[in-house]
Order: C-alpha cells, then structure tokens, then sequence
C-alpha cells in the first residue's frame, strides 16, 4: 500500500523517514509530502498550496491510498479525503483531528512577522514531551520550521461529504482512546463523529510518536484499511 505521510506543524518531510524505513520492512511505501513553506525553503505559503502538494503526491501513487496527518496536519489528510473520497483507502489522524468546515487550520500560538515560530517546549510539558528527552528536544527545535501565517490562519472549506465514507484512524498519543471517544460522544470533534467506519488506537508515547515510537506507528499505519 502507497502511505502518504504529512507532518504537523514545524515538520518537514524527514521526520518520517524512521517510519518510511519501518514501512518499507513491513512491505510498503511510505511517501513523506515536502509542504510548501515547511521544508522546500519558501517563507510564504497558502494552505491551499499545501493541499495542492498532498493531492499531487496522492495521485501520482498507483492504487489506493493511504494518508496520514499528524497533529494539525489531520486537516490536511481530511482535506485530501475531501478532494479524492474514491482514491482514499483510509485516512489517519495521529495526535490530532480534522477542523470543520469554516474553522480555521490553527487558531492557538501567537503569529510573529508573518509565520507560527516553534514556540519552545514550555506549552508542551508533559504528556506531549515526556518521552523525549533532552537531545531529542534539541534536535527538534534546531531542526523546527516556522509555519507562514497563511497556512495556519487560513479557513478549511469542505465540500464532498463523501469523505465521510472513507474508512480512518485515529491514533491516540498523549491522549487515551477513552477520552477521544468521550470528545466525539460530547460533539466536541465534530467531523469524526460523522466517520462511518473510525477506529481508535491507543500509542504509548507522547504527541510525536514518529519520533518516539517509529516501529509502532508503522505498524498502526499498515494496518489501516487498504481498499483490497
């Protein structure tokens, strides 16, 4: 199976290749998506050129696909399932959920001269960091690109509510798979509660797993539903 991996915000496309090699042993392909302005050394970008890059790499697969978004980046694999509902195999939110039509990709952070900075650690002590330690934090914080204001702040529009029928994932990092259940119950998570076919699955790590928890995840991420 064709795996699409989209890294959240301040990841560029090498934060998969730990998992892209796990894949790759367990006999996929994990294709990491270079974003617009994370990783291709633009300092502007649109959240409509990032689904552009996500949909152009979903179709150049043969066969079903797979696509993977972790943290905010769940919208844009929710957006992919929305451009391409018969393409899709399945979808996969890891650590994070699809906003709703009209919501905005990321509200929270302070944008500073045009782009979201990677703001420290302080907001993410811990469950999201506990199982990172220190080298691993720096590493991710040199290695951080600043996310351009329009992406972040950009309104998600949906429109084909047959994505609605693609099979997803939820993969439950720092949270348990109880209290997501719990959201969706509550109406909090509003676009996963009308997912026909959603299974939750628990990780035992913190909000980055493809750091932390590599075999793990692609373990998870085969799993999915193929389309066979």
């Amino acid at each position: 199976m064709h795996i699409v991996l989209i890294g959240g915000l301040w990841l560029t496309g090498s934060a998969w290749e730990a998992v892209a090699t796990e894949l790759a042993g367990l006999g996929h392909e994990g294709v990491a998506v270079t974003l617009p302005g994370q990783g291709d050394g633009a300092v502007t970008a649109t959240l409509e050129e990032q689904v552009a890059a996500v949909l152009a790499t979903v179709d150049a697969a043969p066969g079903p696909v797979s696509v993977v978004g972790h943290s905010a980046a769940a919208s844009l694999a929710w957006l992919a399932a929305d451009a391409r509902p018969e393409k899709l195999a399945s979808v996969v939110f890891v650590g994070g959920w699809p906003a709703a039509d009209g919501e905005t990709y990321f509200g929270s952070l302070e944008v500073v001269d045009g782009v979201l900075p990677f703001p420290g650690w302080e907001p993410f002590e811990g469950p999201d960091s506990a199982d990172l330690d220190d080298a691993a934090k720096e590493r991710f914080a040199a290695e951080a690109v600043a996310v351009p204001e329009g992406v972040v702040r950009a309104t998600v529009h949906l429109r084909d509510e047959r994505r609605y029928a693609v099979p997803a994932v939820l993969v439950c990092p720092e949270f348990s798979p109880a209290e997501a259940r719990e959201w969706i119950d509550g109406g909090d998570l509003p676009e996963l509660a009308k997912i026909a076919e959603l299974d939750l699955v628990d990780i035992d790590s913190g909000h980055w797993p493809m750091v932390t928890q590599p075999r793990r995840l692609a373990e998870i991420l085969a799993a999915a539903p193929s389309g066979d």
